[in-house]
């Protein structure tokens, strides 16, 4: 494929049906910035041939009609001098380069239309590039705002996760002092009643006595 037909084939190209049907439309989006960057720089390289090539005929024509100019004089000379054989060639060569003049004319015009045409591919494909590279950098942000989203729900479910963690080792560290206060209480009064009776047996030891 030239680089006419890709160019071609680039411009008309739907951008968005071709992203909707993209399993990554982020990557192939960077492979068609990547082939319009290579295009356009081939576009670029072709015009600026084109410009040579356009001044190196813009000399060409020049010279053909500096040649023309000169061979006239020439044949005039000729003809003062009563030289006609050599007028007849001063003529002759004037007619060629007069017509090598024309013919470099026309190649002249050829060559400014083809640059016209390429100037107005490159700017209809920096046009596209453009529009291409700014659908990036939206869908770039895009992916990073859902990113961010994504890591802000995790952060708030894993600050919520610690959150109840830390009630719940609270209400069990309350349940345990609860349940510790309640055992001593108990314990006291286990305590306090055999006391009792260890008085009790006393007094009646000392009874009996």
């Amino acid at each position: 494929m030239n680089i006419f037909s890709r160019f071609i084939d680039i411009i008309n190209a739907n951008m968005n049906a071709i992203l909707d049907k993209a399993e990554d439309p982020e990557k192939m989006l960077r492979m068609m910035i990547q082939e319009m960057e290579d295009t356009l720089i081939e576009l670029k390289s072709s015009c600026a041939a084109s410009m040579a090539e356009g001044a190196k005929l813009e000399r060409n024509r020049k010279e053909a009609e500096e040649a023309e100019e000169r061979w006239e004089k020439r044949a005039v000379l000729a003809v003062s001098k009563g030289k006609d054989d050599l007028a007849r060639e001063a003529l002759s060569e004037k007619i060629s380069a007069r017509k090598e003049a024309e013919r470099l004319k026309k190649l002249l015009e050829e060559n400014k239309s083809t640059i016209s045409e390429a100037r107005k591919d490159i700017a209809a494909l920096e046009e596209k590039l453009s529009e291409s590279k700014s659908r990036f950098r939206i869908l770039k942000e895009k992916e990073e705002r859902a990113k961010n989203e994504r890591k802000a729900r995790e952060s708030i479910k894993k600050d919520t996760e610690a959150r109840f963690r830390d009630m719940e080792e609270k209400l069990d560290r309350m349940n345990a002092f609860s349940d510790l206060s309640r055992s001593q209480r108990f314990e006291e009064m286990e305590k306090s009643d055999e006391i009792e009776k260890e008085l009790e047996e006393l007094r009646k030891k000392a009874g009996m006595k």
